[in-house]
């Protein structure tokens, strides 16, 4: 069986020994200084001492020499994005610069619904191009397993056919693409009641969504004009019966909805920028890992997810892009990672933990630390101390990105 030693790096951050839940300090990270890094069949056979590893080699060891300083990690998890869709919202970027509400924009026509008109009127194929566009960037900036999420359709024959673009862009990304279903994203504006709707989900989508293994998580936009616990309630036990895991936006405007995903042992509740004391203290006493989406913040110009006081308070914190056309359009992780990182006074340790192995639990995987018999999922970045990847803030680039331990970026 071929074996490749890549190295030598300057510093490996394998981000392991680490707990799930709390605050962290960057002490607490492991660092293998002169490693490297052996991959046999797309997996980590063994991680250490570069020089050592290489004394060891057989004869049908290959070796993938890294030229210069370079420090790699686990390749970036995004948790939580919606790239698939048609069309996009720079005029409702635009309007809430210029001061009008998120309820002016959707009454003349922009909002959500917008992308729904936009991305009903899509083919298949051409939603499946756009997602693998916006995959490849991804890889580019260092990630290599991407949630994506329907949403955008608001009908059965219509999310369907965004979980099939998904899946067929899956196949043929070689980032891995994670579906959920975002059937309850909004209600449609076309005469249905929230019950109503949700009713024919369970009945019409979800045996499909079963059969053809479309996805297997769903997801619920609770929220002031989107879908109250009540409403969810029904769907979400559905889905569950079905095996199915629980992911809800929650608290994004608004509270209640990070107690509906605790109520419902959710895996994951995403946004939480309206979170207060008491929703914190509930998140961090629960199993349900609290997701920032700090591009959201930025596109809409609100406040921060309370990501220090979930962290102090003992709750688990990942970070995700939400890349959407509307409210979180730049799709950069690692930058907004990093700023959330300044704004809220989080270690490095707790920003990279928030990007690798808690944003995979977020989506209930196994990845982001480089360990044995891990994929590997590898970033490197042309730099001889891992601290300079957030003080830049995203401008440092990859250098190279490995997924499953075939090359993928080398720059």
């Amino acid at each position: 069986m071929q074996k490749t030693l890549i190295g030598p790096f300057a510093q490996i951050l394998p981000m392991t020994g680490l707990p799930l839940k709390g605050a962290l300090q960057d002490e607490q990270l492991t660092i293998i200084n002169d490693g490297g890094i052996l991959v046999m069949a797309g997996k980590i056979a063994l991680i250490g001492n570069y020089a050592e590893m290489k004394a060891m080699a057989d004869s049908e060891t290959l070796f993938e020499v890294i030229e210069g300083e370079q420090v790699a990690l686990p390749s970036f998890v995004d948790c939580h994005t919606h790239i698939c869709f048609g069309g996009n919202r720079a005029k409702d970027y635009a309007a809430r610069n210029a001061g009008k509400t998120y309820l002016e924009i959707a009454a003349e026509g922009g909002g959500i619904w917008s992308t729904v008109n936009h991305t009903r009127a899509a083919s298949e194929a051409a939603l499946v191009a756009g997602i693998l566009s916006r995959a490849q960037r991804h890889l580019e900036q260092g990630v290599t397993t991407i949630e994506v999420k329907s949403g955008y359709g608001l009908s059965v024959a219509e999310e369907l056919k965004m979980l099939r673009a998904i899946q067929k862009a899956d196949k043929e990304s070689p980032a891995d693409l994670i579906a959920t279903c975002l059937a309850a994203h909004i209600v449609p504006k076309d005469g249905q009641t929230a019950q109503g709707y949700l009713k024919t989900i369970v009945a019409e989508l979800f045996p499909i969504l079963q059969k053809e293994n479309l996805a297997q998580r769903v997801d619920a936009f609770i929220e002031q004009g989107a879908y109250t616990p009540a409403d969810v309630q029904y769907y979400f036990e559905a889905a569950q019966k079905l095996g199915l895991d629980i992911t809800v936006h929650a608290d994004q405007f608004s509270t209640g909805g990070s107690q509906a995903a605790i109520d419902h042992s959710a895996i994951s509740a995403d946004h939480l920028e309206a979170s207060g004391p008491k929703e914190i203290a509930a998140l961090a006493q629960s199993d349900t890992i609290a997701v920032a989406l700090p591009g959201a913040s930025m596109g809409l110009g609100c406040a921060y997810t309370p990501a220090r006081a979930l962290l102090d308070q003992g709750g688990a914190l990942a970070i995700a892009s939400d890349w959407n056309p509307g409210s979180a359009p730049m799709g950069n992780l690692l930058m907004q990672a990093a700023v959330l990182g300044s704004y809220e006074k989080l270690s490095n340790a707790e920003v990279l933990a928030g990007i690798t192995f808690r944003a995979a639990a977020a989506l209930n995987i196994q990845a982001g630390t480089l360990q044995e018999e891990c994929q590997a999922d590898i970033v490197a970045f042309k730099t001889d101390n891992y601290q300079n990847i957030l003080y830049q803030q995203g401008m440092l680039i990859p250098a190279q990105v490995w997924k499953n331990g075939k090359p993928q970026i080398h720059k």
